[in-house]
């Protein structure tokens, strides 16, 4: 900006964008009191020359401020106007650094995106995985019980008592006479068991 703007007046926050700009960092720029107590900022000096210089630019900055803005052939012009050739080309050696470096950055950290969502795609194949052999396992623990459980149901059950409730009985043996008078009674064998028929229940079970 080459236009005066000593009438122009920038509150502080403005002045501050200002002097964040492109442009603002290839030129100088002076604040200048004005009448009344206010302040006005100026690419120029001041006019009664009482102002001060906030920056100045120099000949690296105003040419770093057209490689960064693409406008390299207005860099060279510059510089040829000036006889600045050197000084030329060590700003556009550093320019161009600078932009290979942003150019790996970027390159690393997608890169390095790519490599995490790999991650979390593996992670979650893993995941199914394991979900899925858990299942399994739970599923053939089901059909195994159901497999035991219709080998119990199809044993055959009996419909009496076991066997042994009919063994005979051990042999009789006479029964001493006792003094209060015995008329030669012999004990008597004991009663045979009465069989009860069986039902079969759920799970295998038999109640008698």
């Amino acid at each position: 900006m080459n236009a005066s703007i000593a009438r122009t007046f920038l509150p502080g926050a403005a002045l501050a964008l200002w002097l964040l700009a492109p442009a603002a960092g290839a030129q100088n720029i002076y604040k200048c009191p004005q009448p009344g107590g206010s302040v006005a900022y100026t690419d120029h000096p001041c006019v009664d020359g009482k102002g001060e210089l906030l920056h100045q630019a120099d000949d690296s900055e105003i040419i770093d401020r057209y490689l960064r803005l693409g406008q390299d052939h207005l860099a060279r012009q510059y510089a040829d106007a000036r006889h600045l050739g050197a000084l030329y080309e060590e700003r556009l050696a550093i320019y161009q650094q600078d932009q290979e470096e942003q150019a790996r950055r970027r390159q690393d950290e997608a890169l390095a995106a790519r490599q995490r969502e790999d991650e979390a795609r593996q992670q979650a194949l893993a995941d199914q995985a394991a979900e899925r052999n858990q299942l399994q396992a739970e599923n053939d623990a089901l059909r195994q019980q159901n497999d035991q459980y219709r080998d119990e149901l199809s044993q055959p059950v009996s419909d009496y008592a076991p066997l042994y409730w009919g063994a005979p009985a051990p042999p009789y043996r006479h029964r001493p006479h006792d003094h209060a008078g015995d008329h030669g009674n012999h004990w008597a064998p004991p009663r045979p068991p009465i069989y009860q028929p069986c039902t079969q229940l759920a799970g295998g079970r038999v109640q008698c």
